[in-house]
């Protein structure tokens, strides 16, 4: 029980709980991109894989209502640490703020995670929670991504996205104990790399659909 407490009291805690559901989320966004991918290859393809996502029926249930979980703690786990952070240094020092190895992910992390949200609601709420057309996903797709003013604001929202990640990825496996003077840098290039793929994979589908770019 002790234990368990401090899991939620304890800043060490808080950490391990934001490092577990940000190593969700990497997952999650892994597998989401894979079938976003198929957008690449056309119509049918999409179409297939979408079919085959609602044939798991309960489970695709399940794993977004663990997704909801991973958000609330994620989010709210932050929030604290936020806060609490703000606290702890009510003025901020009059040094320079990149110092320390700060990089421009750490800094705004906070801020990106709650840009974050807003669009995962706004995003939820204009392909998730909406009837499609002819009752076929890639419609809607193909619908949205036609506005100018959409395509701009999920570019926009992946480069946020692009860059929560590249810090969260190796803060992640710093938190978990993979804090190594020989596996860091390779760690780092790692969290590199993948939010270049997130940020480029998920940014080109609208221009590749909507434009035809």
């Amino acid at each position: 029980m002790n234990t368990l407490a401090n899991i939620f009291t304890t800043s060490i805690g808080k950490k391990l709980m934001m490092a577990v559901t940000g190593l969700g989320f990497c997952i999650f966004l892994l597998i989401h991109l894979l079938g976003n991918l198929t957008l690449y290859v056309g119509r049918q393809t999409f179409e297939s894989y979408v079919e085959h996502l609602h044939a798991l029926g309960p489970l695709i249930t399940v794993a977004e209502l663990g997704l909801l979980f991973f958000l609330i703690i994620h989010v709210s786990t932050g929030a604290v640490l936020f806060v609490q952070n703000l606290r702890a240094r009510p003025v901020r020092y009059a040094v320079n703020k990149w110092a320390g190895g700060r990089t421009i992910g750490s800094a705004t992390a906070p801020y990106t995670g709650f840009l974050i949200l807003v669009f995962i609601i706004f995003h939820l709420l204009n392909f998730h929670f909406v009837e499609h057309p002819g009752g076929l996903v890639f419609n809607t797709v193909s619908a949205t991504f036609s506005s100018a003013l959409y395509v701009c604001l999920y570019m926009a929202a992946m480069v946020v996205v692009a860059i929560h990640v590249r810090h969260g990825f190796w803060s992640l496996f710093q938190t978990l104990g993979a804090n190594h003077p020989k596996y860091m840098p390779i760690i780092q290039g790692a969290g590199i790399v993948f939010a270049l793929l997130v940020g480029f994979g998920f940014g080109l589908i609208p221009l590749y659909i909507g434009w035809g770019i």
